[in-house]
């Protein structure tokens, strides 16, 4: 008897405050997809850090066999490569470095044009083509000349890139992208925010009969309260729904059909940074309803 009731009143509720509760639901929704399009954007961030380097990085990249730089005589020597690493660890200007195997150069490529390519007996690239390299992140964007002239006459260095002309207007772009969708998701969620409030002050003034009389034969305040936890429950869930559809059609459509295959430059992130954002929505979207109907009941509900 007690469930039914419970479950009467939240079927009249969501009835009886539906425009308010499609406003909420429009507002989450938004909130929460503005919050996991930030996330998916810190995803493809690290992405392409991981492939190019940050914008304070510069990769030395070392001489291999048949190279067709004449600067090298083959592949470099562990002495040389000792040589190199003294100096890079020995320059002030230098926060910290790390070297990269041709093995994990391999997986890279595999990663930017599939691995499927690479199957088969006559594959168009092996890890043995591939370069050595030592990734080298400076202290700041003025000492980029200075560490590059220390490095590139060094036997055993091949070439140098500057990480910072090549993604320096992608991380910008990005950075700027992942500011406004989490400023635009703060605004929606206080607007959010108010609407649980208005919702949760309406529905306990319709009910104040119902909330006195229940007063009066002993109910405790959880068992009053808890038709509005559930209605905001469902409103959750339904946002988070919506949200995690977006973000899974904008995945789909924008990044895996568009950007993946017409812009073979950079690696793009996968269908498991479409599950990482919709784990983030799935908690942020009961907690911005369930936590102010938990706090805003114990003041509309007494009598």
């Amino acid at each position: 008897m007690q469930l039914r009731y419970v479950f009467s009143e939240l079927g009249q509720g969501l009835r009886r405050n539906l425009s308010m509760h499609v406003a909420v639901i429009l507002t989450l929704f938004i909130s929460l997809t503005l919050v996991g399009f930030s996330v998916l954007i810190q995803k493809q961030t690290a992405k392409t850090e991981w492939y190019w380097g940050g914008q304070l990085q510069i990769t030395a990249f070392l001489c291999k066999d048949h190279d067709t730089n004449p600067r090298c005589a083959g592949e470099v020597t562990q002495a040389q490569l000792d040589a190199i690493l003294a100096v890079v660890k020995d320059n002030p200007d230098v926060a910290k470095y790390h070297t990269e195997s041709k093995e994990q150069a391999f997986e890279k490529v595999k990663e930017l044009l599939g691995p499927e390519k690479f199957d088969g007996p006559n594959p168009p690239a092996t890890a043995e083509a591939m370069r050595q390299s030592i990734w080298i992140t400076v202290k700041s964007p003025e000492v980029f000349e200075s560490v590059e002239s220390s490095i590139i006459g060094l036997d055993g260095v091949a070439a140098i890139r500057d990480s910072h002309d090549v993604v320096g207007k992608i991380f910008s772009a990005l950075s700027w992208l992942k500011f406004g969708a989490w400023c635009f998701a703060l605004f929606l969620a206080i607007a959010a925010l108010l609407l649980v409030a208005n919702t949760i002050r309406l529905a306990a003034f319709a009910r104040r009969k119902e909330i006195g009389i229940m007063r009066l034969v002993g109910a405790s305040t959880l068992y009053i309260a808890l038709p509005f936890l559930l209605e905001s429950l469902v409103i959750a869930l339904i946002g988070v729904g919506l949200a995690g559809a977006a973000l899974g059609l904008f995945w789909k459509l924008v990044i895996h059909d568009l950007l993946s295959k017409g812009l073979h430059f950079t690696p793009w992130i996968g269908v498991d940074a479409w599950g990482y954002s919709l784990v983030v929505v799935g908690v942020m979207g009961p907690l911005l309803t369930l936590l102010p109907t938990l706090l805003l009941t114990r003041k509309y509900l007494k009598v």
